[in-house]
């Protein structure tokens, strides 16, 4: 009897303090082409340097659409504060990429994923699907569906925050 409350005892113990201490999973590395630069894209330059912002679209998604404006309001507003982000269009030609591109006035980097290559290795679902990844390559944040500016600013925030370093007096 003893021994089931101890094992009680430290299973709610456990359950009632915070996962801080908890590491996020490690992101998955994948390499992009790039459709302007015809350049790669390779995650791994990202450790340690910048917060990695990955959004899944389509030009055929209508949630896509609807916040392609506020994705690329918060990639203007946080690419000078080291975050990159980067769009991968799945399940899309390279033509209507282009075209859902430019009809947004898209300037973020951005690649094809045709064949779900790179998003299934993070577990895609659907789209719009964004993940925020730290600079020590952690998933911070995986958001299925809407993730509009606001959205997208409380989980790159404390980001931000976290890495600044304190000033010196």
């Amino acid at each position: 009897m003893r021994r089931i409350f101890g094992l009680g005892l430290a299973l709610a113990l456990a359950w009632s303090f915070p996962a801080a201490g908890w590491a996020h999973p490690s992101a998955p590395a994948f390499t992009l082409r790039l459709l302007d630069s015809r350049k790669t894209l390779d995650s791994r330059s990202y450790l340690g340097r910048k917060v990695l912002v990955v959004r899944f679209q389509a030009s055929w998604c209508n949630l896509c659409v609807r916040e392609a404006p506020s994705f690329e309001r918060a990639y203007r507003k946080y690419r000078s504060r080291g975050v990159e982000f980067v769009g991968i269009q799945v399940l899309d030609t390279e033509a209507d990429v282009r075209r859902f591109l430019k009809a947004h006035g898209a300037t973020y980097p951005a690649g094809l994923d045709p064949n779900l290559t790179i998003a299934n290795r993070f577990g895609f679902q659907r789209t719009p699907y964004t993940i925020v990844i730290s600079r020590k390559g952690e998933m911070m944040a995986r958001i299925h569906d809407s993730a509009d500016e606001t959205r997208l600013a409380k989980v790159i925030e404390p980001l931000l925050a976290r890495s600044a370093k304190p000033r010196q007096g």
